[in-house]
């Protein structure tokens, strides 16, 4: 780390400076003019709070420059780099991180025009003290709609920029069949306990639980396809999914281009130790989808719909033409962890009579904040750029004035809008971090094209201005013509099984799964 030892010049906004230099011999301008301007940089990175065990916060400028320079500072230690792209070693970041916890380290950004040289307006990165879980994992997917091919659900260190597939659906894929996989989960970040759900060819649902792995199809008569949307109960191996059949439908005059749509959901649970698997709501004219157990195993929360076809029949056409008028409201399931028994259903937040639909319920780790997705309509709000992350307080009490600036709603505990991490382009598959100090999102503010994990703090139901996944050269998200998709914490990475060992199990033949009306104690 350098040391900086330095003195001002006086009266010509000039300022001088003596130092020892870091990141690849680069060294800082001892002649320049400020700026009161903030530089132009990729990604955005000026004050946000950052996890002290984050990987390196690696910066582009990206406005006109001949020649640049980037130095990180707390107090006399800095990290110093040349050029228009700043990628700080990972060792000195860490150092410097550890000496700005509960503090912030200054970016000062240097950008030469002309043979000069002029100093932007400084900003801040806070390092909160909170740290965050070593790894994520996500599903890395091409913006098209006809497609399964290069389809993996990959591991990546938050720490450094380590990252690895869990499983490529290449591995089973060929030119005529394809193979779509989808819906990884873990029980309480632990990634030896995982499951993820593969359609079309060697398709089923892949367990896994401390060292034994095993493929299952749930599929019967009295059940409408296999699981998705799974959740797992925090201690029980029970997983909770929703079975829906769903389809794609195009827009032609919409921002909004494309359309997942479900003509019926209903709600089971599976038991992996007995294999044996139970409807929960299967109403037929209610759309249950995404339920999410919470974190003291008494609760599930879910979403659903009602919807009546016209001559009650299921008609696909008449789902597509109707469309915006399926909306979601949250609703939840008392359990008895014990007995294994639900209650009946309950009204959470009637999200459809202010006219909007919810998704993804999302309950932090210490059972006190909901966190969600609302948009106009539908359930797959990751093509809604009106969706929005909204925070409801579990340990509140509303009635019906708890939407805050509308009366008149159903809803039992105080809900807000996270206007501090939302943007105008799709907010949606958010977790949160096994602290409970931060949350994880998938959003489209960069571009309105591709889906970008964004991390944000968060502290007594306040968020902090989310920060991009930091990776190590900047301009690595702008080339990708990926989408992360369903981004989760874990504690650790996937490493029992490998690509590979997953696709011998998927080529084999499904374990049988009993329908059952009562869940084993």
């Amino acid at each position: 780390m350098a040391r900086v030892f330095s003195f001002l010049g006086g009266g010509f906004g000039v300022g001088l400076l003596f130092l020892l230099t870091a990141c690849g011999g680069a060294s800082v301008p001892t002649q320049y003019s400020d700026s009161k301007q903030l530089p132009q940089i990729y990604p955005d990175y000026a004050e946000v709070t950052i996890p002290v065990n984050i990987a390196p916060l690696s910066i582009e400028l990206t406005q006109e420059a001949e020649d640049a320079v980037m130095r990180y500072s707390v107090g006399e230690d800095e990290i110093v780099c040349g050029g228009k792209k700043a990628m700080p070693d990972i060792d000195d970041w860490r150092e410097l991180t550890d000496k700005a916890k509960g503090k912030a380290i200054q970016v000062e950004v240097f950008a030469q025009n002309q043979g000069q040289w002029t100093r932007f307006k400084p900003f801040n990165i806070y390092v909160s003290p909170d740290s965050i879980d070593p790894y994520i994992s996500y599903r890395l997917i091409s913006p098209s709609y006809v497609t399964y091919e290069e389809l993996t659900i990959n591991q990546r260190s938050l720490e450094d920029y380590w990252e690895q597939p869990i499983y490529d659906n290449m591995l089973c894929g060929d030119e005529v069949s394809g193979q779509c996989i989808n819906c990884h989960n873990y029980q309480m970040y632990n990634p030896q306990r995982m499951q993820f759900h593969a359609r079309q060819k060697n398709g089923g649902t892949v367990v896994m639980y401390d060292g034994d792995i095993k493929k299952v199809n749930m599929v019967n008569d009295s059940i409408l396809s296999a699981g998705v949307y799974p959740s797992w109960h925090p201690w029980l191996k029970l997983i909770a999914y929703s079975t829906n059949k769903t389809m794609q439908s195009f827009h032609t005059n919409d921002i909004n281009k494309i359309e997942v749509l479900d003509s019926e959901s209903d709600l089971i649970v599976f038991d992996v130790e007995h294999n044996e698997v139970m409807n929960i709501e299967n109403d037929p004219h209610e759309f249950e989808v995404y339920p999410f157990w919470a974190p003291d195993g008494k609760y599930l929360y879910y979403c659903s719909a009602h919807f009546e076809y016209e001559a009650d029949t299921v008609n696909t056409s008449e789902t597509i033409g109707r469309a915006e008028e399926i909306k979601y409201s949250l609703y939840r399931k008392a359990f008895n962890p014990d007995t294994r028994e639900f209650g009946p259903r309950e009204m959470v937040f009637d999200a459809a009579a202010m006219g909007k639909s919810v998704t993804l319920p999302r309950i932090s780790p210490d059972g006190r904040w909901l966190l969600l997705s609302l948009g106009g309509w539908g359930c797959f709000h990751i093509w809604h750029r009106d969706a929005d992350l909204w925070l409801m307080d579990l340990q509140g009490v509303a009635g019906v004035s708890g939407v805050q600036g509308v009366s008149g709603v159903t809803c039992l505990f105080p809900i807000r809008p996270l206007t501090e991490c939302n943007r105008d382009n799709v907010e949606s598959y958010h977790s949160w971090s096994s602290n409970g100090k931060w949350i994880i999102f998938s959003s489209r503010r960069t571009d309105g094209v591709y889906t970008r994990p964004f991390i944000a703090h968060m502290e007594n139901g306040k968020g902090s201005k989310p920060f991009e996944l930091p990776t190590e050269d900047p301009d690595y998200h702008r080339q990708l013509m990926k989408s992360y998709n369903i981004p989760e914490f874990m504690k650790g990475r996937v490493e029992k099984f490998t690509p590979q060992q997953i696709a011998d199990v998927l080529k084999k033949d499904v374990e049988p799964v009993e329908y059952v009306n009562h869940l084993k104690k």
